[in-house]
């Protein structure tokens, strides 16, 4: 469904920036627990907040966030 937790290409972003998972939260104002559970996939990020790790990571939402057959309506 969605807009619930699921996967993610946020550590594979973060670790071609060569950032930590502390680092990340700081640029885009949250805990690093809070990179921990995106990137874990048991956190579904804000839209705000989905923008700030798109832009601070170099891509889209759509990117960072893949839609999969089991999204489609």
């Amino acid at each position: 469904m969605a807009g619930t937790p699921g996967s993610n290409r946020v550590r594979e972003f973060r670790k071609q920036l060569r950032i930590t998972q502390a680092e990340l939260g700081e640029r885009v104002g949250v805990s690093r627990q809070s990179i921990v559970s995106t990137e874990k996939g048991d956190y579904a990020p804000s839209v705000y907040l989905a923008l700030r790790l798109a832009r601070t990571l170099g891509t889209t939402v759509e990117d960072l966030f893949p839609l999969t057959e089991e999204d489609s309506p």
